[in-house]
């Protein structure tokens, strides 16, 4: 492993679990085994490293989203809908936070013009375009997206991942109005 991508998997576990505000460049450095001036060799600021650090994120969480959707079986509703239950699977865990990129963007709302708020708006873009392809319709797409995204908040506020699988199942409805009929409530 090359020495970013020590401080980026550093930064990635310590972000993540603390959020991008609460750690430091000390800290990371720290955790990746290395001197704060090495870390400021690879990464100008704090802010290229945060903004790295999701733009890092993007594929995989992609990819993650893909392969739940290629694994699931039924039509295109209830594969979209898989990956919510898979979403609500994840939140179970006690070391969820949520959407790091919406937690970033929360705390660095002030900001519009970050890096960092750039990478996320580039992974959610990335993330409609996939759903626009998979379903066929651009606005459908957006709208599974929000609810995505409003279900991850929810869980958050509410520590239930429930609120993951119904808002699969509202869009599931999106796509196919008779998803209604085969979705539990």
């Amino acid at each position: 492993m090359t020495t970013k991508d020590r401080i980026l998997d550093a930064a990635a576990k310590l972000f993540y679990a603390q959020g991008v505000r609460a750690v430091s460049v000390d800290a990371v450095a720290a955790k990746a085994g290395i001197t704060k001036r090495t870390l400021y060799y690879h990464f100008r600021s704090k802010d290229d490293l945060i903004a790295a650090y999701l733009a890092g994120r993007d594929q995989p969480n992609l990819a993650l989203f893909k392969r739940w959707f290629a694994e699931a079986e039924g039509n295109v509703a209830q594969r979209v809908e898989a990956i919510f239950r898979q979403l609500a699977q994840s939140a179970r865990h006690p070391r969820w936070k949520g959407c790091g990129f919406l937690r970033t963007s929360a705390e660095l709302a002030e900001f519009p013009g970050h890096p960092a708020l750039v990478a996320g708006r580039a992974h959610k873009k990335n993330v409609e375009d996939w759903l626009c392809a998979e379903i066929g319709d651009r606005r459908t797409a957006r709208q599974i997206l929000l609810l995505m995204d409003g279900a991850f908040s929810a869980v958050l506020l509410h520590r239930d991942p429930d609120y993951l699988e119904t808002a699969g199942q509202a869009a599931a409805r999106l796509i196919d109005p008779q998803a209604s009929a085969r979705s539990p409530t």
